[in-house]
């Protein structure tokens, strides 16, 4: 059995899909870019705010599925240039300083809203 997750602390979908289901004891997050909620724009400052906005969405998302992103067990970061990876990593490990969770990280050449990352997570809720 599934339980579908939604929070407007984080943007809502633009497709059709769940900003994150919960099943078996995990919470399955599906890619957040760096949209802000409240003023439903995308952080375009800098890759470091957007990748800081993306994860602030994330922890809103897994915080409402009952969660935490300490319990992050798996990632994947969607960059449209690997030019920005230190960056990306620099806010990343703020938000993962211990016991971070395994990751993959790859190079794409658009993601949605022309947005520059994307990032998705499974979450244990134990």
């Amino acid at each position: 059995m599934k339980r579908v997750v939604l929070t407007d602390e984080a943007p809502r979908p633009i497709g059709p899909y769940s900003q994150a289901t919960v099943a078996g004891g995990l919470i399955f997050c599906s890619g957040q870019v760096g949209i802000d909620p409240s003023s439903n724009k995308l952080v375009t400052t800098s890759i470091a705010d957007e990748t800081r906005q993306v994860l602030e969405n994330l922890r809103a998302v897994v915080a409402e599925a009952g969660g935490s992103l300490e319990n992050a067990v798996r990632a994947t970061v969607y960059l449209t240039s690997l030019d920005y990876f230190k960056e990306m990593n620099d806010v990343y490990k703020q938000y993962f300083p211990k016991d971070p969770p395994a990751r993959a990280t790859v190079e794409v050449p658009k993601l949605a809203l022309g947005a520059r990352v994307e990032i998705d997570l499974i979450v244990s809720r134990k």
